[in-house]
């Protein structure tokens, strides 16, 4: 169903400065987009992904990131095992869907290429 953990992500209140910040701690980007930014460090395989958010909400604000090959079919496994997930989007650069666990920790699925 999954590949691999494609990030982790952390949601931050200003994408721009936190970015710095990283980058002050030898993080180097990897990928951008409208308010996000993916960074690796080291010989680390999986990047760290920070998304300017609300810092207000009672959600967990850091969440994984699952990689697929077939978004699509995935996201009818996941509803067709009963759990929650959100519609699929696509914000020009990746596919992506969020879905639940039991204890309604936020889990996302994407599709890039």
């Amino acid at each position: 169903m999954f590949e691999r953990i494609d990030t982790i992500c952390l949601t931050v209140s200003n994408v721009e400065q936190s970015s710095s910040w990283y980058q002050e701690l030898g993080f180097k980007i990897a990928f951008w987009g409208e308010g996000y930014r993916v960074l690796t460090v080291g010989n680390s395989e999986v990047p760290l992904t920070i998304e300017e958010g609300s810092m207000s909400s009672k959600e967990n604000q850091a969440y994984p990131i699952l990689y697929t090959k077939d978004i699509e079919n995935n996201h009818n496994k996941l509803q067709g095992k009963g759990i929650e997930v959100t519609e699929i989007k696509d914000d020009g650069d990746n596919k992506f869907f969020d879905f639940y666990d039991l204890d309604n920790n936020k889990l996302q699925v994407c599709l890039w290429e």
